[in-house]
C-alpha cells in the first residue's frame, strides 16, 4: 500500500504510525512524499489559512489521481466536510489532545509578556487568562518552534503537546493546559486516514487499524465545526471525550479580537447529532452574531 504524506518529521511519524500498524496484519508499505500549499506558503498565518484545506488537498490528490493508495494527515487540518471521492476511513488511537507552552509558564511570564502562536482559538483562550498579554505570528515545524521559544524575542511559545509526545520532545513541556482551560482544536492528537471511496480493498485494510472510541469523538468535535460552516474564519475549539458511555463535548466560540468567548459544554450518545445541536445552541446564545461580525471584518 502506497501511503500519501507531508514530508515534515511530524507527518513522517504519523506515516510511520500507520505503516506500523499494518504491518502488523502483514500488510507492506511505502510513502509518496507531498509538499502541500500549507508547506509552501510560510507568509500567512495558521488562522488565515483556517478552513481551506491547505495542509490536506495536496495529499488528497495523489490518492485521488492513484498516485497513492491512502492519505494520512493531522485530523485537525482536515476541512469540516467530505472530499468527493474520498472515505474518511477513521482515526488511529488519539494522542495527548492539549495544548502545550514551551519556555515558559503561564504564572511566570511577565505582565505584558510575548507569546508567539499563529492560532487564533490559542490567544483568544490564553488572553482570558492572561488579558496582560501580547501575541506575535509563529510558523515552521516543531524544531523551529523550539528554537524561537529558545531565544530572547518571546517568552514563550504554544504547541499541540501530542506532537511534542511523538517526537521525543516531551520534556519540554512547560505547561500542559487541560482542556477546560483551553479548548484544543477540532481533531488535535488524531491521526486520520483516508482512501478513495471506490477501492475496496483499502478500505477494508484501513478499518482494521482504526480506533472507533476516537472516531466516534472527532465525529462529534467534526458535526460542530461543520454545522458552525467549514469556512468558519473565528477562533472555534471542539473536544469531546466518553464516560460511562456517554459522549461529553466542551466547545469555543470566540471573536478575533477575544472580548467575547462563548463555551458550552454537552453530552448526548450520537456524535454527529451531538455535535450539531451544540453548534446550534452556541450560535443562538450569541454565536450567529459573532459569525457576523466576524464576516464584517473580513
Amino acid at each position: 500500500m502506497i501511503i500519501a504524506t507531508r514530508a515534515s518529521p511530524l507527518a513522517r511519524w504519523q506515516a510511520e504510525a500507520v505503516s506500523s500498524l499494518l504491518a502488523s496484519r502483514g500488510i507492506n508499505t511505502e510513502f509518496q512524499l507531498v509538499t502541500t500549499e500549507g508547506d509552501r506558503d510560510q507568509s500567512r498565518q495558521i488562522q488565515d489559512m483556517a478552513g481551506e484545506g491547505v495542509f490536506v488537498k495536496e495529499v488528497q490528490k495523489a490518492v485521488l489521481e492513484g498516485l497513492a493508495d491512502a492519505a494520512v494527515h493531522s485530523a485537525k487540518d482536515l476541512r469540516s466536510l467530505p472530499t468527493a471521492g474520498l472515505n474518511l476511513v477513521g482515526f488511529l488511537e488519539r494522542g495527548d489532545p492539549r495544548d502545550a507552552l514551551i519556555a515558559n509558564h503561564l504564572d511566570r511570564i511577565p505582565e505584558g509578556g510575548v507569546i508567539a502562536t499563529g492560532s487564533a482559538r490559542r490567544r483568544v483562550q490564553l488572553l482570558n487568562l492572561r488579558p496582560d498579554l501580547n501575541f506575535v505570528g509563529l510558523r515552521g515545524n516543531i524544531k523551529t518552534r523550539v528554537e524561537i521559544a529558545q531565544g530572547d524575542e518571546v517568552d514563550a511559545v504554544v504547541v499541540a503537546m501530542a506532537a511534542l509526545d511523538r517526537l521525543g520532545l516531551t520534556e519540554l513541556a512547560d505547561q500542559i493546559f487541560e482542556p477546560d482551560q483551553m479548548v484544543p482544536q477540532v481533531g488535535q492528537g488524531a491521526i486520520a486516514i483516508e482512501c478513495r471511496d471506490d477501492d475496496h480493498q483499502t478500505v477494508e485494510s484501513l478499518s482494521q487499524i482504526v480506533h472507533d472510541l476516537t472516531g466516534r469523538c472527532v465525529t462529534a468535535e467534526r458535526s460542530y465545526l461543520a454545522e458552525l460552516g467549514g469556512g468558519c474564519e473565528l477562533p472555534v475549539g471542539a473536544y469531546a471525550y466518553e464516560e460511562e458511555g456517554t459522549l461529553h463535548l466542551d466547545t469555543v466560540l470566540a471573536s478575533v479580537d477575544g472580548s467575547t468567548v462563548l463555551r458550552t459544554q454537552h453530552e448526548g450518545q450520537d456524535p454527529i447529532l451531538l455535535g450539531a445541536q451544540t453548534a446550534q445552541e452556541l450560535l443562538a446564545s450569541g454565536g450567529y452574531n459573532l459569525l457576523a461580525k466576524g464576516g464584517d471584518n473580513a
